[in-house]
């Protein structure tokens, strides 16, 4: 199945229509906050520490995400909503134009899990299955988009990114 992923022409065209509807999603949702002009995630980090997840004894399960939240999000809540509104917009282009198409899906998974562990089960249990299906696709899922000509440049220009003969 990795091989298929990673090496079909089939694979690259399902995986090209699979990561321009993520990127649509992620696209719209980025904007929609950018476009309010003054996304605040103050509520959501609220309504996380007021409401954790809790397991079936009723205890938090990720107190050590709650006091991320209350120590170090939420005193720095006005960036924070800038760097969500801005990362989720610049991980759906990278999508819908096949741009640097795996570390798009990587920085996606990560605020999905963000989101899954404040407590927003939401489209995120779905866009991580997706996102997952990207990366282990790798190249693949960006040759039907710009990653068909930035990912060889950027092999090229950049030492560490060449791959070794072996």
């Amino acid at each position: 199945m990795i091989k298929f992923l990673r090496t079909n022409r089939v694979a690259s065209g399902i995986l090209a229509v699979l990561r321009i509807y993520l990127g649509v999603m992620w696209t719209m949702s980025g904007y929609s906050k950018m476009a309010s002009g003054n996304f605040n995630p103050k509520g959501m980090f609220m309504g996380t520490l007021s409401h954790p997840v809790v397991g079936p004894t009723g205890d938090t399960v990720y107190p050590w995400f709650n006091d991320m939240i209350k120590n170090f999000f939420m005193p720095h809540a006005n960036a924070m909503g800038f760097m969500v509104s801005w990362g989720e917009l610049l991980v759906g282009l990278g999508l819908i134009f096949g741009c640097l198409t795996t570390a798009a899906a990587f920085f996606g998974m990560l605020m999905n899990f963000t989101y899954l562990l404040s407590g927003s089960v939401s489209v995120n249990p779905t866009f991580i299955l997706i996102e997952f299906i990207i990366l282990a696709a790798g190249f693949n899922a960006g040759k039907i988009g710009l990653d068909r000509w930035v990912i060889p440049y950027l092999r090229e220009k950049i030492p560490f990114l060449k791959r070794s003969v072996q």
